[in-house]
């Protein structure tokens, strides 16, 4: 082999290499070596191809949400969430193990999708992976190639990961920040505790959308009664307030309801506020028990009202 040619070879093996490293989202535990023409996404924590309306999001859960993700994955609930399973197998993933499915989406948009379940020493991966349309975009061999090629490291400070969200809270309001979720959503509350049980203290999630918002009023009063009432987590929900109006030159929708927190059965206050701007909406959901009403509710309002979206 000549000098030149095998100075070449030497270069396209390192460039392999290189390549072939997983890349992490920031302040995300989880990586994988993305597909050609992915790129890290600006909107959640994962990768995204929008000439080719394909993303793999990344969620991270805690260890001993594998068993039950694995349960309730089932044909049946997928097919009610409008996916029609295709595969559904146990997977090696490294040291790890995990659960793959696959199949077509049927709604709310038709594609191919791919869901990844992966089992780690102190916590538990999501990979949700799309392709929008036929059999365009990426194959099934690269969609599954990437999929299983996830990596898992070590844990990151809570400060990273919120210093990652694309959202900043000027007001907490005295809530404290307890985990980050997807990489575009935040978890607050207010108390000694880190995992609530029962309401025993007043929680409140923050998210930014990955989807543009509806357009009219009606349609986004019919879309906010439909988040919250098919949030799992609570039943029986009765509206008190849905109303939509505009503050600071923003849309806003906002609705207070009583409702019963599911697990334990105790009555609640939910307040759901949705602040709508041109390519994506930023939606807040606090809970608390009826009897901290009066105090948590304005209390609320206050931190939607301080998020501005990061640079």
């Amino acid at each position: 082999m000549k000098a030149p040619l095998a100075a070449a070879f030497v270069l396209l093996s390192l460039q392999a290499a290189f390549s072939a490293e997983p890349v992490f989202p920031p302040a995300s535990r989880v990586g994988l070596v993305p597909l050609d023409d992915m790129v890290l996404s600006k909107r959640f924590s994962g990768f995204e191809n929008a000439e080719k309306a394909a993303a793999i999001t990344i969620s991270e859960m805690p260890r001993e949400a594998y068993d039950q993700l694995v349960v309730g994955l089932t044909k049946d609930a997928l097919k009610r969430q409008g996916l029609t399973v295709t595969s559904r197998e146990t997977v090696k993933v490294g040291a790890s193990s995990g659960l793959l499915i696959s199949g077509a989406m049927t709604s709310p948009v038709k594609g191919r999708k791919w869901v990844l379940a992966v089992k780690g020493a102190d916590m538990t991966a999501l990979l949700i992976a799309q392709v929008e349309g036929g059999g365009d975009g990426y194959s099934e061999q690269q969609m599954r190639k990437a999929l299983t090629s996830v990596a898992l490291r070590g844990p990151v400070s809570l400060d990273e990961q919120i210093s990652a969200l694309p959202f900043r809270i000027a007001d907490r309001a005295g809530f404290r920040p307890v985990r980050v979720l997807a990489g575009n959503s935040v978890l607050l509350t207010e108390g000694p505790l880190d995992t609530i049980k029962a309401v025993e203290q007043p929680v409140l999630i923050l998210a930014v959308s990955v989807a543009p918002p509806p357009y009219t009023t009606e349609q986004r009063d019919r879309f906010a009664r439909n988040a919250l009432t098919s949030n799992q987590s609570i039943k029986d929900v009765a509206i008190e307030r849905a109303e939509s109006f505009r503050l600071k030159g923003q849309d806003w929708h906002e609705i207070v309801a009583k409702a019963v927190d599911t697990a334990s059965g105790e009555p609640i206050i939910v307040m759901q506020s949705i602040r709508f701007d041109p390519d994506r909406y930023v939606r807040m959901v606090g809970i608390a028990r009826v009897a901290q009403r009066a105090d948590t509710l304005p209390r609320f309002r206050n931190v939607i009202d301080s998020v501005d979206m990061a640079p």
